[in-house]
């Protein structure tokens, strides 16, 4: 190659260097113009905004979640509290390895099977910027380990709570229902302003029926925190609202004792103050305790439950559905004078009774018959035959209009959640539900309390004190008054009117109440096993209630009968008679005549609320020692 040639080519390539040089400053330039004017917006014209999210990101909002109000019962006995308990809590967003840090959390405390499901369960279904807990109620030494340990682990937190707690368990359960944690469909429904900082919600019963009075109202605090999010000081506090108390009408004593004497049975009992319609007590057996739904029972023990045959889940109180039997009596003969029936006029009963040109047979519980029987006989010594031809003159549509102004196939209006209607039937309802026309043996069942007829133990409390009053109907009610958690101010809470059964006048209520009397204290009055020794006096009707029915020429015999096809023990009754402090109704499933097995529980439960609760008749002393 030439030196020319090489010169050439020289000053070529320092020509396209060069070139680079000024194209490369140029862009630059360019970008460096790009960023001063974007520096000088978001200076100017972005300031506010990024000085917010700057302050933001060291002061945050923290909620303040509010003391569950206490639950009492009408002599202060607490049946609802908060209790401190230590949680050991997990912040998903800052765990790297979850499964590492769940086996080294195992190592200084217990965690189950059930803990670490019902957490992954968590896991899948709340944000991971949400503290979720993995464990509660950790002992003494299980919490000093995990504050020794816990700065080893990011986004672990061991925290002091209160915990929802009800010392009373199984007794008063089904009233007073237990809470359960937030869940996400809870999440979609409520005012979630109004459940900062709170976990936990009413689920059943009292707890989820005052829920808005009980849950109080959240507080805030703005607080200033590192990048790590540790809180380095308070800057301004809005304190929250405690839940107010509920002082309930419940009187746990006689609550207590109910259960005591069904603790070996399936059934219920419910008693009411007649006149102001405070429930004194609800139980049903068997029941559960409350305490491990509070922060989510295991599968395990919640199948348990379920599965059982006992059925401690049901609220037999308020959703037992039971043919009413015999107790429905009383009513049906003042809606027969109120519709024209004297009740001086006897009905002869052989044992059993036929609709005209019919061959069936409907079957008194005497076999043998009672007789020649006017309206105070067939009430006392509760012939079924007297009440076919009652039902069978009166018609279904007469019984229905006059059977509901007792309350009978409506909702009592009681302060619980989701409380159901029974039944009393009529040809428009068969039609409705079944589809099909209604048949006059039907009426003639409807009239002893069978067929399609259901009540709840609560409408048959309802009802009797409905009698107890003379037919001025009571809306059971639990909420007694409202307690302030500071003073201690009480806030009664009145009892609601629910109008007057107008039937018949007070001439008929007083001649069945003058059955009732005799149901119990009369020779031939079926309840009259419970009558001895009393220095008082009851009224009260038996009800026993077929579960299965037994063909024309059959005979039941109990003993032969498995347990589940056995006829339901029912009663009700009031007293004392003449000034009337209670009303009781009993309903015991499998357990035979309403005389056998109701009746004795309600003579024991009427004893101890009125001798040993009131203090009445300080010297009665029952000749069979159950006073």
């Amino acid at each position: 190659m030439s030196g020319g040639e090489f010169m050439s080519d020289s000053l070529s390539d320092t020509r396209i260097v060069r070139r680079g040089i000024r194209l490369a400053f140029a862009v630059v330039v360019l970008m460096t113009g790009i960023l001063l004017v974007r520096l000088g917006y978001v200076q100017i014209f972005q300031h506010q905004h990024f000085s917010t999210l700057a302050r933001d990101n060291h002061i945050q909002f923290a909620p303040l979640a509010p003391v569950r109000g206490l639950i009492h019962d009408r002599n202060g006995e607490v049946l609802a509290q908060n209790i401190h308990s230590y949680n050991l809590e997990i912040l998903p967003e800052r765990v790297r390895d979850m499964g590492r840090l769940l086996k080294q959390l195992g190592e200084l405390v217990e965690l189950r099977e059930s803990d670490i499901s019902r957490f992954n369960t968590q896991l899948a279904r709340r944000p991971t910027f949400e503290w979720q807990t993995l464990r509660t109620n950790l002992n003494d030494s299980e919490a000093a380990r995990v504050a020794l340990h816990q700065h080893r682990h990011a986004g672990v937190e061991l925290q002091a709570r209160l915990q929802r707690d009800y010392p009373n368990g199984d007794l008063a359960a089904h009233v007073v229902g237990y809470v359960g944690r937030i869940n996400t469909d809870d999440v979609k429904k409520i005012d979630k302003r109004a459940y900062r900082g709170l976990r936990h919600i009413g689920r059943s019963g009292i707890e989820a029926q005052y829920e808005s009075i009980l849950r109080g109202t959240p507080g805030v605090e703005q607080v200033e925190i590192t990048a790590h999010g540790k809180v380095v000081q308070s800057l301004h506090r809005t304190a929250p609202q405690r839940g107010r108390t509920l002082r309930l009408s419940i009187d746990m004593p006689l609550q207590k004792r109910s259960i005591e004497l069904l603790r070996d049975y399936e059934g219920a009992v419910v008693a009411i103050e007649p006149q102001s319609g405070e429930v004194l007590a609800f139980a049903g057996a068997p029941a559960f305790d409350p305490n491990p739904f509070v922060n989510g029972i295991s599968q395990e023990a919640y199948s348990a439950l379920r599965e059982s045959p006992r059925r401690p889940l049901l609220n037999r109180a308020l959703y037992g559905r039971y043919a009413p039997g015999s107790t429905i009596k009383s009513f049906l003969l003042l809606v027969g004078m109120e519709n024209g029936l004297d009740p001086n006029e006897r009905v002869h009963c052989e044992g059993s009774f036929s609709l005209p040109d019919h061959e069936h047979r409907y079957r008194d519980w005497k076999e043998e018959g009672h007789g020649n029987v006017d309206a105070h006989a067939g009430l006392v010594e509760s012939c079924d035959v007297y009440f076919y031809e009652l039902a069978n003159a009166l018609g279904i549509d007469k019984m229905h209009d006059g059977m509901t102004e007792f309350g009978f196939g409506k909702q009592t209006g009681v302060d619980l959640p989701d409380e159901p209607s029974g039944l009393m039937p009529s040809p428009a309802w068969k039609k409705r539900a079944r589809g099909t026309v209604w048949y006059p043996g039907e009426t003639v069942l409807a009239g002893i309390g069978q067929g399609y007829m259901l009540a709840t133990p609560l409408q048959l409390a309802a009802a009797a004190a409905t009698l107890a009053n003379r037919g001025k109907r009571i809306t059971p009610q639990f909420l007694k008054a409202l307690e302030d958690p500071r003073s201690g101010a009480q806030q009664p809470i009145a009892a609601k009117d629910a109008g007057h059964a107008e039937l018949s006048g007070k001439d008929a209520y007083q001649l069945v109440i003058d059955g009732m009397r005799d149901v119990v204290h009369g020779e031939t009055g079926t309840a009259r096993g419970i009558g001895y020794g009393l220095r008082y006096q009851i009224a009260g009707k038996t009800g026993t209630a077929q579960v299965k029915s037994i063909p024309q020429d059959g005979e039941y015999i109990e003993e032969d009968v498995e347990k589940q096809f056995r006829d339901h023990s029912l009663f009700i009754a009031f007293a004392p008679v003449d000034d009337p402090k209670i009303a009781i109704s009993v309903v015991v499933e499998h357990a035979g005549s309403g005389s056998g097995t109701a009746a004795p529980i309600a003579r024991k439960l009427i004893d101890f609320y009125l001798l040993e609760r009131l203090g009445l008749f300080a010297d009665a002393v029952a000749e069979d020692g159950e006073s």
